[in-house]
Formats: C-alpha cells, sequence, structure tokens
C-alpha cells in the first residue's frame, strides 16, 4: 500500500447501524484504519435476520447467553450498545487485486463500508445474483440443521415455521430424492410460498400421519409438542429454533417414551460431528452460496429498504410478523 492508498483509505469514514437500547437504534459514524491483511468492500447489499435480531432488539439475550451469541464482527456488549447482523454482501475496493471488482459475502452487521480479513471473505458463483446472496447465512443455517437431521431418501420430513430458515430448510429436504417434504405454518398467505418452492403446505390442525423427521423451526413450544404427536416409532425431532430469555413446556411422558423418540438440537455454530472430519466452516458456507443458484429463491425476499432510510425502518421490519428476509440497499 503505498503513502497516497494508506491517507486515502484511513480518511474513509463508515456508518453502521446500532442497537442502542430496546426497540431503539441509531446510524453511527466510524473511521476505518486499514493494513496489509485486510480488505475494504462497499455494501451493496445486507439482509435482516427477523427473528434473532429481534430478539437482540428487545433486549431478550439473557445475560448466560452474552458471549455464545456474539455474532462475527459485532461490536459493542450486550445488552445495549451494539452493532449486530450477519448477512453483508458487498464489492471489493481494496485487497488483493484478483479480487478487486469481486462481489463477496462475509458475515458482518448493517454497515456501509466494511475492513475485514481476508479469510473471512467468500466469493458469490457468478450464479448467484448480489442480491439474492443476503440468504447465505440462512442457507448455512438450513444446511447444517438438515445435516443434523440426518435425512434419508424417501424419508417423511415435517418442517414447523415459514420463516426464512424453516421455509430453506423445508427447501433442501425436498430436493433429498423420495422424500416427502412438507412445510407446517399457521399462516395460510406461506402456502405460496411452500408451492414454489416445491414442497407440501399444511396448516398444523390440518397435519395427519406420521414422520421420519421432523423439524422445528419457530421457536414455539407448541409446534415442538405437535412434532412429538406426529413422530413415528424412534422418528428423530430437531429443535432449531433459539428461545432467547423463554421457557418451552413441552410433553416428555405419553409417545414420546413409548415411540423412543430423539430429540436433538441444531445450532449453526457448531459443524455436527459426523461431519467435522471432511467439512470446514469455509467449505460449509461455499456451499450455501452454491445452493442460493435457484431464482425460486427470490421469494424469500420480502422487501427491501435504502440504507439511508433504515434507521428510521429498523424497528418496524424486525417486529412485521410477515417478514421473511427484509434486505437493505446501499
Amino acid at each position: 500500500m503505498t503513502e497516497f492508498e494508506e491517507k486515502h483509505l484511513n480518511d474513509r469514514n463508515a456508518r453502521a447501524l446500532w442497537q442502542v437500547a430496546p426497540g431503539a437504534v441509531a446510524l453511527r459514524e466510524e473511521t476505518l484504519s486499514l493494513d496489509q491483511d485486510t480488505v475494504l468492500l462497499l455494501t451493496k447489499f445486507s439482509g435482516i435476520s427477523r427473528g434473532t435480531e429481534g430478539l437482540v432488539l428487545q433486549g431478550k439475550v439473557p445475560p448466560s447467553e452474552y458471549e455464545r451469541m456474539r455474532g462475527p464482527n459485532m461490536e459493542g456488549q450486550f445488552p445495549f450498545p451494539v452493532k449486530y447482523g450477519y448477512s453483508n454482501v458487498g464489492r471489493v475496493e481494496w485487497g488483493p487485486s484478483e479480487l478487486v471488482g469481486r462481489h463477496v459475502f462475509v458475515l458482518y452487521p448493517h454497515q456501509d463500508i466494511v475492513k475485514t480479513r481476508l479469510e473471512d471473505i467468500n466469493l458469490i458463483p457468478e450464479s448467484v445474483p448480489p442480491s439474492r446472496a443476503v440468504l447465505a447465512a440462512n442457507m448455512e443455517t438450513a444446511l447444517n440443521i438438515v445435516w443434523d437431521a440426518q435425512i434419508q431418501p424417501g424419508d417423511r420430513v415435517a418442517v414447523f415455521g415459514a420463516g426464512v430458515v424453516g421455509c430453506l430448510t423445508a427447501y433442501l429436504a425436498g430436493r433429498i430424492a423420495g422424500t416427502e417434504t412438507i412445510l407446517i405454518d399457521t399462516n395460510g398467505q406461506r402456502q405460496p410460498i411452500a408451492d414454489a418452492l416445491g414442497v407440501t403446505f399444511s396448516s398444523p390442525h390440518h397435519l395427519s400421519g406420521s414422520f421420519d423427521v421432523l423439524i422445528n423451526a419457530t421457536a414455539s413450544d407448541e409446534a415442538l409438542n405437535l412434532a412429538i404427536a406426529h413422530a413415528g416409532k424412534e422418528a428423530r425431532i430437531v429443535e432449531a429454533s433459539w428461545y432467547g430469555d423463554r421457557r418451552a413446556s413441552i410433553t416428555l411422558g405419553g409417545a414420546f417414551h413409548a415411540n423412543r423418540l430423539q430429540l436433538v438440537s441444531s445450532q449453526v455454530g457448531t459443524i455436527p460431528a459426523h461431519k467435522t472430519a471432511r467439512w470446514t466452516y469455509k467449505r460449509r458456507m461455499t456451499k450455501a452460496l452454491e445452493l442460493l443458484s435457484d431464482a425460486r429463491l427470490d421469494i424469500l425476499i420480502s422487501g427491501e429498504t435504502a440504507f439511508e432510510d433504515l434507521e428510521a425502518a429498523y424497528p418496524r421490519i424486525v417486529n412485521a410478523p410477515d417478514t421473511l428476509c427484509h434486505r437493505i440497499r446501499y
């Protein structure tokens, strides 16, 4: 880096969204200081993960989870103020010459100019529009859930919750040969999404039969109990939700024991043990990005807001029950 480049880049001011109090956010400025091991990105899009970011904004991260809930490149301390988010798509402005001008994905909060490490960026395949790549973190989570669920060809699979993660999990499950995948949600308006993704939709009240694998992505113990009720003998139930500071009440008598059910947790921060000999976090993210090449997945982008308007719009976005992935345009 020349003296001119160093002065030019160090003078750059970035703006980022901070959660500053329950229900309140603010855009704050910071000055970036680069060195030879960093990469500078101009953010093109970021994505709001409504479930997790909503819990953070409401101050519902329990003290016991303060460290485990820290996201990559998060700043501040729970409960407030924190700079939190993890779905950022940018164009490389400064870095290795072969990367300049390329679009990349990075686990980073909502910020217009990003300084990050070379090893933290992930090239977006040519087959994936940068505008769709904001789904990468959710697709990575869905991929990990499918691994934890150990779905086999021909299985009957129930996915509870047609949020972004639930929809992506059902989408992946439905692509496994011979599976019958049903996406369950209380909101009947999610049926067109299930249809577009090639899976069957059902309301909880109309669910019938038993399943080999059941996945709960609702953060609702009511759905988890329904999964137990519809699990076949020795079926596998995967709890993929994060409940924050809430407790879940589930029925562990009756069918749970009689049917020798498995209840397992899935959390994207850890690669399942049966994959760790071959899979790294980098390989998993690379695969998640490749899986976004299907244009049908654009249906999961439920809205778009300009970054300049985000300070006023953010609380409404994360509190709106119909929000799937809300895209921020820079």
